[in-house]
């Protein structure tokens, strides 16, 4: 996948990516997504809402720039021309977590085979990273679907020129006549601020409305 070098002389964000980054300053912002109709649409067709989400997540990760610019080991900064998902499966046995990836489709239908080709293979397999070979541009998403959080924040102390968003879903709940679903965006500040992350939030919604734009 093509990794973009970003000149830093022609940056106009280069003083806030500076500041920030040396402030090590990271923000987390905590959402609900009304998926009244997406979760209908997806009982009607016998689709899980999982890989659902991580679809949509992507899908707007891979729009935007400001999510995809990174620091790659050597220090190189730039971005992705897109991302894939890098996500945590549940195994209820044992109570513990693995993360795989998945390579990813704009078209739903073809990510989601892939999605489910990767649960055949891996969701009884134990351990941290069970996928070898995880992408470089690769992104992380988990889910906490025991508790419908109102905040949750991720302290990465080790790690501060780690560049891109990390995002987490909750418990959808019933409130009046919808269904809610909490999700948690994380961000570096160097690279994104609250206008990208609003504009995250919004097109998440935008998304599960006309979830049957995609669905078919």
């Amino acid at each position: 996948m093509k990794f973009n070098l970003i000149e830093k002389e022609k940056w106009d964000r280069l003083p806030y990516f500076e500041h920030y980054l040396n402030q090590k300053c990271t923000f987390s912002i905590t959402a609900n997504i009304d998926i009244t109709t997406l979760l209908e649409q997806l009982r009607n067709k016998g689709i899980k809402l999982y890989p659902s989400f991580i679809y949509m997540v992507t899908r707007i990760v891979n729009s935007h720039k400001e999510f995809r610019t990174c620091l790659k080991d050597d220090g190189t900064l730039g971005y992705w021309e897109s991302l894939l998902p890098s996500y945590t499966i549940f195994h209820n046995d044992n109570k513990s977590f693995s993360s795989i990836w998945t390579e990813f489709s704009d078209e739903f239908p073809v990510f989601y085979k892939n999605f489910q080709d990767d649960m055949k293979q891996y969701s009884e397999v134990k351990g941290f990273f069970i996928k070898e070979n995880v992408p470089e541009n690769s992104f992380p998403i988990s889910s906490i679907p025991w508790v419908s959080f109102t905040g949750f924040n991720l302290n990465v102390n080790n790690n501060h020129n780690y560049l891109l968003p990390i995002i987490t879903g909750g418990k959808y709940c019933n409130q009046e006549d919808k269904i809610l679903l909490p999700i948690s965006l994380q961000v570096h500040h160097a690279v994104c601020d609250g206008f990208h992350a609003s504009i995250f939030i919004e097109e998440l919604q935008q998304l599960s409305n006309n979830c049957l734009d995609w669905l078919s």
